[in-house]
């Protein structure tokens, strides 16, 4: 970038950009649509690939904990799945959800070529979410009280609030971990954070082994490991983005000027952690629900099958749903409303066959998947019976993951934030306590409440797509570059 063409970046009346990129796609529409889509495709393929990648492995993590714990004995891997949940309720989620307001507003930024302000907006990020820890670690820090208070085991409480304590700091390196990666992801630098993922996962293997069990520290080894994995990440990709040349028009150093607008950072932060923790709950709750029914040891056993599998496929549909949300952004930033219009068909499509391919296959391997987690006949069948029921749902969650990632893009976190509530708690649950302690489907019917909720979102984020005014929706984009450029 030449100094000419930085200081006509810095300037904060971009409007002109605006019109001239508006024209310049008036143009661009009769050109060829067969080479649009096939050079769409590319980029979504190139950006969401590496993006499913980080998410499987930064996955893996408490996964891979997990499964050292298990070794331990009953006592210690009950304790940890449930601080491990605990965790994820109360801390990862939140974070998750805040840090997702970069996408929005590195990615506009990013599209509108004011480079200097993904930087800022990223220690905006860092600050809002450190200080949001704060509060998250005390409650973390009486885990065991809590457990108590809700009336579980005294032993399970008690190894439980061990385990999480241990992970208190990992709690600020997850904040940092998602500004991270929303900076990179937004700038089309996906591949870097795959190769951090995956050394961090390597070395956390290593990581376990040696303070699980060649150090004895056992339960708590297993904690300390997650929280020295997820600061290794951090450290990687901070080094990256401090030495990369790829980054140096975006990462300028540290700067007063991010402490200007944390409120409004908050007004956009606040509503995507709402979005996303209204529908993680959601699924946390059927878990728990499960527990009432008549036979509660077999049917949470299932229900737990179904979510962890869940999971599992989600991961493609997140890494789906972040390359949109990056294409987007970064189009209306640009001033090109087709663009992004286009990418959301794209990535429809996209969707679409990858929901059929996962649901048929999630139909094909229903009587042998229950075997993956247990031995008991009873368990493997009522799984065969739930495997039909994660298909459906598998095909609408990722059609949904992929629509609320455009809304992310757009910066629509406040309507998702108000449908999600709707969705799932207005319609989803209770539909699942319908079906389940009513109607008296068991499980199964949980499950189905799950299935109104994600039919809802559909529906809703299909209408609200269909009647956008993407030329509005571009405008906005770059008024909302202005407003941080004329605040800083």
């Amino acid at each position: 970038m030449t100094q000419d063409e930085a200081k006509m970046d810095q300037d904060p009346l971009i409007q002109r950009q605006f019109v001239e990129n508006l024209n310049e796609e008036d143009e661009d529409e009769d050109g060829d649509l067969r080479k649009q889509v096939i050079d769409e495709v590319k980029k979504q393929i190139g950006l969401a690939g590496p993006l499913i990648a980080v998410s499987l492995l930064q996955y893996c993590l408490e996964v891979i904990s997990i499964m050292f714990v298990g070794h331990l004995g009953q006592l210690p891997l009950s304790s940890a799945s449930m601080a491990t949940s605990f965790a994820s309720f109360t801390g990862f989620s939140v974070l998750l959800g805040m840090g997702s307001a970069l996408e929005t507003l590195c990615g506009q930024a990013y599209g509108a070529k004011q480079y200097h302000m993904l930087g800022i907006q990223m220690q905006r990020a860092m600050i809002t979410l450190t200080a949001v820890s704060i509060p998250l670690a005390i409650i973390w820090f009486y885990t065991t009280t809590i457990f108590i208070i809700l009336g579980q085991d005294q032993e399970i409480s008690t190894g439980a609030g061990t385990f999480i304590r241990w992970m208190i700091p990992s709690l600020f390196a997850y904040g940092l971990l998602q500004c991270l990666n929303r900076f990179l992801q937004t700038q089309n630098l996906v591949v870097p954070m795959m190769i951090t993922s995956g050394v961090t996962a390597l070395l956390h293997v290593f990581i376990c082994w040696v303070l699980v069990f060649k150090l004895g520290l056992e339960i708590k080894g297993a904690a300390l490991a997650n929280t020295i994995s997820n600061w290794i990440n951090v450290v990687l990709l901070g080094v990256y983005v401090k030495l990369s040349p790829a980054c140096k028009h975006t990462w300028t150093g540290f700067s007063k000027e991010a402490i200007n607008d944390l409120l409004g950072f908050l007004k956009l932060a606040v509503p995507s952690a709402v979005m996303i923790c209204f529908e993680y709950w959601s699924f946390d709750m059927v878990v728990l629900l499960s527990g009432l029914l008549p036979n509660p040891k077999l049917e949470t056993s299932v229900l737990s099958i179904s979510l962890n599998t869940c999971w599992m496929v989600y991961m493609i549909s997140v890494g789906l749903g972040g390359a949109i949300s990056t294409r987007v952004s970064n189009e209306l930033g640009a001033a090109r409303p087709e663009a992004a219009r286009l990418a959301i068909y794209v990535v429809v499509i996209i969707a679409i066959l990858e929901g059929v391919i996962v649901g048929s296959i999630t139909i094909l391997v229903r009587h042998v998947w229950g075997r993956l987690y247990s031995n008991e006949e009873e368990v493997i069948k009522y799984v065969a019976k739930m495997m039909p029921l994660l298909a459906l749902s598998d095909f609408l969650d990722g059609f949904q993951c992929v629509l609320s990632g455009a809304a992310r893009g757009c910066g629509w976190q406040n309507f998702c934030a108000i449908m999600n509530l709707g969705a799932y708690y207005i319609v989803g649950i209770p539909c699942a306590l319908l079906f389940a302690f009513i109607i008296h489907v068991g499980g199964m019917g949980l499950w189905m409440g799950i299935i109104c909720a994600l039919c809802v979102q559909v529906v809703a984020l299909i209408a609200i797509n269909l009647s956008t005014n993407w030329s509005d929706e571009a405008l906005k984009a770059v008024n909302r570059v202005q407003t941080s450029i004329a605040i800083e």
